[in-house]
C-alpha cells in the first residue's frame, strides 16, 4: 500500500487539524503520531507536484512546537527561507491546496499574503528574515503591542552578511524576539563556513549553562566561601563558554542562547521556545534537526536530501518520475569542466548551491579551484573581483534572481575595475513554479546598464558550449551567460552569421526582422513560418551577445520595414529597448516593437502557463507581427521616443 493510501484510509488526527489551535489542545503521545501522518502527507502530495521535501521533512516537530507555543497570526512566524513553510501551511488549515501545490490555481511553494493570514513575507531570498523581523520587533514595541516575533532561519542562510548586520541591530535593540537557527547542517548542500563549523562545534558539546547551574547550586550550599566562589566562577563565564559551548558569538552580541535542542524533540523545542518567549529580549534557540528525516530516500541522498525534487518522484525511492532530458545545466557543466580541463586560471564560484548550479561537477574533477561562499551573493561577487586581480578567470554560477542582490559588486567591484569574471545565470526569465521572487527576468535589463559588462543569452546546447567559451576568453571585464530551466530544445543551426549576429532564416521580402533572444529561437522559426502564411517575409536572428546591442544587429535593422524583439526578461530597459536605442543613436527610423514581460509580480505556474498568459507564444507573436506590418502602409508605426529624445528636439 502507497503512503498516499494508507493515509487515506487512515485520516487520523491530521484530518481533525484546521488550526493551530488544534495542535495546542493535543497530548504528546498525539503530537507524535500527528508528526508521523504530516511526513506521509508531505511525501504522498510533494511526490505528485515536485517542491521542497526534504527541508520540511525536517521542520515537522519545530513547527507543531512553535504554533502550540505562540499565538498566529497575532505572533507572527517569519520562515528564512520560506520553502520550509510547508508544515506551517498545513498546520494553518490549507492541506487541501496541496493537491496542486506550486500549480496554477493551487498553493504557493512559498508563504504567501494571499493564501493566509499567518503568513507575512513573500520575498523567499534567503538571510532576510531577521531584518523583518527586527523591524517589526521596533514597530510593535513603538506602538505598545504585546506580540511576539519569531523567526526560523536555517544554518546556512546564517552564512549570509544580512543575518549578521540584523543581529546587530537586533541586540542593540534588545526588544523581545526570537530567533529559531533550523540547523541541519546544510542549506542545498552540507553548509560551508566558519559559522557552520562554529554550529557543528555545538552540536557536539553539552550546553554551559548546565555545567554553570551545577556549580552554583553545589556552591551555593556552602556556607561563607560559597557564594563569593560563585562569583569568582561567573566572572570566568566566557572562558568556561568558549571550553564547553563556543556560543560566545551570540552573546557577546547581546543576544540570549538557548540550546542546542532536539528539533525532532516536540517537548524539548516547546520548552526552549516557552523560556525563550518569556525571556523579554532577543533570544537564539538552536535546534538541531536533519534534513528529510523520517523518509529513507531523503536521508541516504547525500546531495541535498531530496531539497527539491523538479517534478513528481517514485515514493518508495525518490527518483522522478519523467524520463531523465538534457537540462541546461548540465551543458553548462560539462563544457565548464572540459574548459577548465585546458585552462588552469579557471576557477568556480557558487552560492551554496553548487548542485544545482553545476558547480559540483566542476568540483569533483578539480576541488582545489572550486569555492563555495555559502548564501552571500554580494560577497562571491567581490571575491570573484580579488581572485581575477590575482590572474584568475573566476566562474560564478548563480540562479538569475540571486544576482540581483549583488548588483553594487557587479557594477563598482568588478565592472568597474575592468575585471575578467563570468555569471553564469541558471533559471533565468520566467521559471515558473516557484513564483514571482524566484523569476529570473530580471538581469538583461537590471545588469544591462552596467558599463563594459556583455550578456549572452544561448538559444541551445551547441550555442551555450560556444558563448561560455567566449565569455572566459575576455580579458577586459565582465561577462554574463544566462539561459532558462528545464531541458534543452534541439539545435537550432543558423544560416549564416554577421558579426556576432547569427541568422537563423531569411525570405526574399525584407518586411519584418524579428530578433529573437535566447531560448526564444525555435519560437522565432514558428513565427516567420506563421507571417509567411500572410505573404510578408521574416527575417529570424538571434543576437547571441544581446548587451552591448551588436551594430551589425542595428544595421539588420535599417535594412527592414518593422524590427520586432522577443525576449523572456523584463520589457522595461530590456533588450528591445536597447536595440530601440541603439537604432535612434544611429538615426534608423525603421519602427520597433519589443515584446517581453511586463514589470509586474506574476503568479506561479508552468513557465508555459505564464508565457502564454503574456502573448509569449508563436501563435500570439505571430499574430501581433501580421497586424503591426500589415497596417504599416496605412498606418505607419512611429519610432519611440524616449525622455533623452525629447529633451534634445526641445
Amino acid at each position: 500500500m502507497s503512503v498516499e493510501q494508507d493515509t487515506a484510509n487512515h485520516p487520523g488526527l491530521l484530518a481533525a487539524v484546521r488550526g493551530p489551535q488544534d495542535v495546542k489542545r493535543m497530548s504528546t503521545e498525539q503530537l507524535g503520531v500527528l508528526a508521523a501522518e504530516i511526513r506521509d502527507f508531505l511525501v504522498a502530495k510533494v511526490s505528485r507536484t515536485g517542491g521542497h521535501i526534504g527541508p520540511n521533512l525536517g521542520v515537522v516537530e519545530l513547527t507543531l512546537a512553535m504554533h502550540r507555543v505562540f499565538d498566529s497570526p497575532r505572533d507572527r512566524l517569519l520562515f528564512d527561507t520560506g520553502h520550509q513553510a510547508y508544515v506551517h501551511k498545513i498546520l494553518t488549515g490549507r492541506q487541501d491546496g496541496f493537491d496542486k501545490l506550486r500549480q496554477r490555481g493551487g498553493l504557493s511553494g512559498y508563504p504567501n499574503q494571499a493564501e493566509s493570514e499567518h503568513d507575512l513575507i513573500e520575498n523567499s531570498h534567503a538571510s532576510t528574515a531577521l531584518s523583518y523581523a527586527d523591524g517589526l520587533a521596533k514597530a510593535y514595541a513603538l506602538r505598545g503591542e504585546q506580540r511576539s516575533v519569531v523567526a526560523v532561519v536555517g544554518d546556512g542562510a546564517l552564512t549570509g552578511g544580512m543575518c549578521w548586520e540584523a543581529l546587530n541591530n537586533i541586540a542593540t535593540a534588545g526588544n523581545p524576539l526570537v530567533i529559531v537557527v533550523n540547523d541541519n547542517g546544510r542549506s542545498y548542500s552540507p553548509t560551508i563556513g566558519g559559522l557552520a563549523d562554529h554550529l557543528s562545534s555545538l552540536r557536539l558539546n553539552p550546553g554551559y549553562e548546565k555545567v554553570l547551574d551545577t556549580v552554583k547550586e553545589a556552591l551555593g550550599s556552602t556556607p561563607l566561601v560559597g557564594r563569593p566562589m560563585y562569583e569568582v566562577l561567573h566572572a570566568v563565564k566566557k572562558g568556561i563558554k568558549d571550553a564547553v559551548a563556543p556560543q560566545a558569538m551570540f552573546e557577546d552580541l547581546g543576544i540570549k542562547y538557548v540550546g542546542p535542542v532536539d528539533g525532532h524533540d516536540v517537548a524539548a523545542v516547546e520548552g526552549a521556545l516557552r523560556a525563550a518567549k518569556n525571556f523579554g529580549g532577543p533570544v537564539i534557540v538552536h535546534a538541531v534537526t536533519r534534513k528529510g528525516y523520517g523518509y529513507r530516500p531523503a536521508e541516504e541522498d547525500e546531495a541535498d536530501c531530496l531539497h527539491g525534487p523538479g517534478g513528481a518522484f517514485d515514493v518508495e525511492t525518490g527518483r522522478l518520475v519523467a524520463a531523465p532530458t538534457v537540462k541546461w545545466t548540465n551543458v553548462f557543466a560539462e563544457e565548464l569542466v572540459a574548459i577548465a580541463d585546458e585552462r588552469p586560471d579557471v576557477v568556480g564560484i557558487t552560492a551554496a548551491m553548487a548542485e544545482p548550479t553545476g558547480i559540483a561537477k566542476l568540483a569533483r574533477k578539480h576541488p582545489d579551484r572550486v569555492y563555495d561562499v555559502g548564501i552571500a551573493e554580494q560577497h562571491a561577487a567581490t571575491s570573484a573581483a580579488g581572485l581575477a586581480m590575482g590572474g584568475l578567470h573566476p566562474v560564478v554560477a548563480v540562479y538569475a534572481t540571486f544576482l540581483n542582490r549583488a548588483f553594487d559588486q557587479v557594477l563598482l567591484d568588478v565592472a568597474m575595475h575592468k575585471l575578467p569574471v563570468t555569471f553564469v545565470l541558471d533559471r533565468a526569465g520566467i521559471t515558473g513554479p516557484d513564483g514571482p521572487s524566484h523569476y529570473g527576468m530580471w538581469d538583461m535589463s537590471v545588469f544591462g546598464v552596467v558599463p563594459g559588462l556583455r550578456i549572452a543569452a544561448p538559444r541551445d546546447a551547441a550555442t551555450l558550449r560556444e558563448e561560455l567559451r567566449e565569455a572566459v576568453a575576455v580579458d577586459d571585464g565582465p561577462t554574463i551567460v544566462r539561459f532558462p530551466t528545464g531541458a534543452v530544445a534541439a539545435d537550432l543551426p543558423a544560416l549564416r552569421r554577421v558579426g556576432p549576429v547569427d541568422v537563423l532564416a531569411e525570405s526574399a521580402r525584407t518586411d519584418v526582422l524579428l530578433v529573437a533572444v535566447g531560448s526564444f529561437g525555435q519560437l522565432g522559426m514558428e513565427v516567420a513560418a506563421r507571417v509567411a502564411e500572410q505573404g510578408y517575409g521574416v527575417t529570424v536572428v538571434d543576437p547571441r551577445w544581446v548587451r552591448p546591442v551588436p551594430a551589425e544587429l542595428v544595421e539588420l535593422a535599417a535594412a527592414h520595414r518593422l524590427v520586432v524583439s522577443v525576449e523572456d526578461g523584463v520589457r522595461v530597459g530590456g533588450v528591445g529597448a536597447a536595440l530601440a536605442q541603439a537604432m535612434r543613436d544611429a538615426d534608423v527610423r525603421v519602427p520597433v516593437k519589443d515584446l517581453g514581460v511586463p514589470a509586474e509580480w506574476h503568479p506561479h505556474g508552468s513557465r508555459a502557463q505564464i508565457l502564454a498568459d503574456l502573448g509569449l507564444t508563436a501563435q500570439d507573436v505571430a499574430r501581433d507581427v501580421t497586424g503591426w506590418i500589415s497596417r504599416l502602409d496605412s498606418e505607419p508605426i512611429e519610432p519611440v521616443v524616449t525622455t533623452d529624445d525629447a529633451a534634445r528636439r526641445n
